[in-house]
């Protein structure tokens, strides 16, 4: 790439990371104000339906519970959404909004899809536009696309809690913080972003197709339908799952470079936002400021990488003499698989924060990209997606890094660690081991299986290391709630289906468990006030050792993946030969 584009794209990147810091301390601060019940802008309108679905639910709003009620209402909660989106999808064919006449889908196919966007994965295994209705896709997809990232919102201001209160016994309670998630948070996000992109020339109808004659004088069917509606939340609650098959990469779905460069910051807008809620419930802003910065440095690590390699093109090309060089006849760099409306460093932007959060939206095909700029996108998913992450899910991820982070701190030293005057026990630190090492066992586990089974071997577009990325990057981003994919693999077979769904399931549920026992746990533990022998953690020496943490324990738990899979690419790519 000539230098100048290759400024413009580091200029993106900060220009990216300037806005999201901007609009981190107000958001941040509306959040914790809607999460501990004060007055908001919203009120005079919000209160009274928050009230009436209090009334009608029979939800008593000041009942505080237990971190295993909280949790309860969380798992039947998610299990009545998927038993309600997998009825919609076998009962497709006989109920309204379906002008393409789609009838139901295969028990495997909908079973995956239901655990999908229940736990905020949005892995497909179909095209949206070929196998949805319309009906399904708003009452269906869109509600869960709400409802799982409310629930992940719930999840992390459950754990803020732990640490902010003292002595206490409840968590608070997951009706009300699930409802004022979505009430005062999503919805009015929502409904501003649905503006914008309708603006930009997003579809909103509930056409079935439109019928077009090509140059060539053939007869093509464009698909349409409520798609702003649903990209809105898909991005604003870090949910990825596309209305069209193309996702982020068709036109429909991202019509100009102002809306890729909005959608991109919706991904990450509500996940930055909270790290600041965190601290002003836990009554110091710094230690939001701290959590923030490890999260920002670890990203613009992986954004610059990855645009890194990309921008430098594909180094087997060019032992075969091909040129990647910037000119008037073409953009230089490795283009495969990119949006030319946006080129490298809008695509890998894009990638690095969809996988940095559990989002998975893509706008251009990661099966394409070198391996270094491939293996980014795996890494921000095997580090927990802690980079900012899912909506809830990437804080409460990153707070238990930190009580790891602390607790080898304080084994250097020899006292006991604490974190924000609570003290770190074998208890807490079981339970968040727990909580970390379930996402690569299981990936390892049906990696392993997957590897030696010839009916999922049969869904690999690729032999060698690149067939095997396939897989790994499918297992990786089930476990991580990511949903993004490696374009080549062929995943709607009852195998994939099957296993990709029991991933997803440990990779939502098996953590936020044991993360929730941490919390109860937490919350009754009374507050030491900071001592000269206590290790500070809103400053820089904490924030470097909680990226080393991530960074650390992210490495030796998937490393023996990642060398058999992009590593291996990577050398082969060096030595000329391509997969």
């Amino acid at each position: 790439m000539t230098a100048s584009a290759t400024t413009d794209g580091w200029l993106l990147i900060a220009l990216f990371l300037l806005i999201l810091t901007l609009a981190t301390r107000p958001l941040g601060g509306y959040l914790k104000r809607v999460f501990e019940g004060e007055r908001t802008w919203l009120s005079i309108v919000l209160g009274p339906v928050e009230r009436g679905f209090y009334k009608l639910a029979g939800v008593r709003s000041n009942e505080d519970q237990t971190w295993i009620r909280y949790a309860t209402a969380m798992l039947v909660f998610s299990l009545g959404g998927y038993l309600l989106l997998f009825a919609i999808q076998q009962l497709q064919g006989w109920l309204p909004l379906n002008p393409q006449g789609y009838g139901a889908l295969t028990g495997d196919l909908s079973l995956n899809t239901a655990v999908s966007f229940v736990t905020n994965t949005n892995w497909q295994s179909y095209g949206g536009e070929s196998t949805m209705s319309h009906g399904t896709q708003m009452f269906g997809l869109a509600v869960q696309n709400f409802l799982s990232a409310a629930t992940g919102i719930a999840l992390a201001i459950a754990l803020i809690r732990g640490f902010a209160r003292e002595k206490g016994k409840g968590l608070g309670n997951f009706w009300v913080d699930m409802t004022r998630a979505t009430l005062y948070v999503l919805l009015p996000l929502s409904i501003l972003l649905s503006l914008f992109l309708v603006w930009q020339g997003m579809p909103q109808n509930f056409i079935g197709a439109t019928e077009a004659t090509t140059l060539e004088g053939v007869k093509q069917l464009i698909a349409q339908g409520p798609v702003a509606s649903q990209v809105a939340i898909k991005m604003l609650g870090t949910n990825g799952g596309g209305f069209f098959n193309a996702n982020a990469a068709h036109p429909f779905e991202n019509p100009t470079a102002l809306a890729n460069f909005v959608q991109t910051l919706a991904i990450f807008l509500i996940s930055a936002a909270l790290t600041n809620t965190f601290g002003r419930m836990v009554k110091n802003e710094l230690q939001g400021w701290a959590i923030y910065s490890a999260m920002a440095v670890l990203f613009l690590a992986g954004a610059g990488a990855s645009f890194w390699a990309e921008s430098a093109g594909n180094p087997a090309f060019a032992s075969m003499g091909i040129d990647q060089t910037a000119s008037l006849i073409q953009s230089g760099g490795n283009m495969e698989g990119k949006e030319a409306r946006f080129g490298i460093a809008a695509s890998t932007l894009f990638a690095t924060v969809t996988t940095d959060a559990s989002c998975g939206a893509v706008n251009s095909m990661h099966d394409s990209f070198t391996p270094l700029g491939g293996a980014v996108p795996l890494v921000n998913i095997m580090l927990g997606e802690v980079v900012f992450g899912g909506v809830g899910s990437g804080l409460y991820g990153m707070l238990l890094f930190a009580i790891v982070a602390l607790f080898i701190a304080g084994l250097m030293v020899g006292r006991t660690p604490e974190y924000l005057g609570k003290k770190i026990e074998a208890r807490e630190i079981k339970l968040t081991v727990l909580s970390i090492l379930c996402m690569p066992l299981a990936l390892l586990g049906f990696l392993a299986v997957a590897s030696v089974s010839p009916v999922a071997l049969k869904g690999l577009a690729n032999a060698g290391p690149h067939g095997f990325s396939e897989m790994l990057y499918a297992y990786t981003s089930a476990v991580g709630n990511n949903g993004s994919a490696f374009a080549g693999l062929t995943a709607n077979t009852p195998f994939w289906n099957l296993t990709l769904a029991a991933a997803m399931m440990i990779g939502r549920f098996a953590v936020i468990v044991p993360m929730l026992a941490v919390a109860g746990s937490l919350v009754a533990k009374s507050k030491s006030p900071p001592t000269s022998g206590s290790f500070p953690t809103d400053g820089p020496l904490f924030i470097g050792l909680l990226v080393a943490i991530v960074v650390i324990v992210g490495g030796l738990t998937y490393f023996p993946a990642l060398a058999l899979g992009p590593v291996v690419e990577h050398l082969a790519m060096l030595a000329g030969s391509t997969f």
